[in-house]
């Protein structure tokens, strides 16, 4: 019964006629799908369903906006008090109704399809959104500020990123290549393919991924894969803000470069994995850890 008051309530709202005037100030915008997302007005209740977009939601001045978040929404600090609607891959689709919502930003490759697709049934609307690059972070905030109505300081958000990133391209992109090898986890051995942000990062630093053929995302390596290709500085995610211990581990492998020159990095998962401005600052980190290989050369 809850389920269908629900449903009834929101459709409700759904089905109220809009003001001409506010006809006149519709926001609207192409999401990664190729579909254009149209709004008679800019929005005013947000669920984001990744952590990543709530991240680009608040750098597009949309924070107060935002009505529910997916777990491990937790930068900024106020995105851990706003509601939860379940994880990325499972979500609370009563909870997430209930917010009466009237927009979403989904993320394609990561919320089931299933639930994208009775969602907008319920006539919803949603706006997929599929980082693939630093660049897209960029795109993003402009697109979101249109939706949200907040393009003065999503444009001032966008603009300084493509500077910061167009400067780090400027610095090191030509510099001599450094073999260099990203892990993600140790058990299993888990690292960076091609089509990933992480590669992204490492090929703006003027890096080599030593993996970069390998198609998959998050691919599972062995060590003598990693051996055979000699990597000059190893860099580790890990789960959270602390080093790994396992990164010590590779000191047994005193043939390995990044070994015998003491190249082994850490850089914290959320400035590497996650397509948000903030990549720029796990960015930078790299870009100096692959200098200092160049420099002791």
């Amino acid at each position: 019964m809850k389920s269908s008051l629900t449903y009834l309530a929101l459709s409700g709202i759904l089905s109220l006629g809009v003001p001409d005037s506010q006809r006149a100030h519709a926001a609207e915008a192409y999401d990664d799908e190729g579909n254009l997302v149209s709004l008679p007005a800019p929005a005013m209740r947000i669920i984001s369903l990744a952590p990543s977009l709530t991240e680009i939601l608040y750098a597009a001045g949309a924070g107060k906006k935002i009505v529910g978040v997916v777990e491990f929404s937790d930068y900024p600090p106020e995105a851990r008090s706003l509601p939860v609607v379940g994880r990325y891959d499972s979500l609370d689709l009563e909870t997430l109704l209930a917010l009466q919502p009237d927009l979403i930003i989904a993320w394609q490759s990561g919320n089931p399809r299933a639930t994208i697709n009775r969602l907008r049934k319920l006539g919803l609307t949603i706006y997929v959104a599929e980082p693939q690059n630093l660049d897209t972070v960029a795109s993003h905030l402009d697109r979101i500020g249109a939706l949200a109505g907040t393009s003065a300081v999503a444009s001032e958000a966008s603009a300084n990123f493509r500077r910061q990133l167009q400067g780090l391209r400027t610095r090191y992109s030509r510099r001599e290549p450094v073999r260099t090898f990203y892990q993600v986890w140790n058990r299993p051995l888990i690292t960076a393919g091609g089509q990933e942000l992480i590669n992204d990062i490492i090929s703006l630093c003027g890096g080599t991924n030593i993996f970069r053929e390998l198609s998959r995302v998050a691919p599972k390596v062995s060590v003598e894969s990693v051996l055979s290709r000699d990597p000059q500085l190893i860099v580790a995610s890990g789960m959270d803000q602390e080093r790994p211990e396992w990164l010590d581990s590779w000191r047994e492998w005193t043939e390995l470069s990044a070994v015998r020159d003491g190249k082994l990095f850490f850089i914290p998962p959320d400035l590497m994995q996650r397509h948000t401005p903030r990549a720029l600052e796990g960015a930078q980190r790299l870009c100096a850890q692959i200098e200092s290989v160049r420099k002791a050369d």
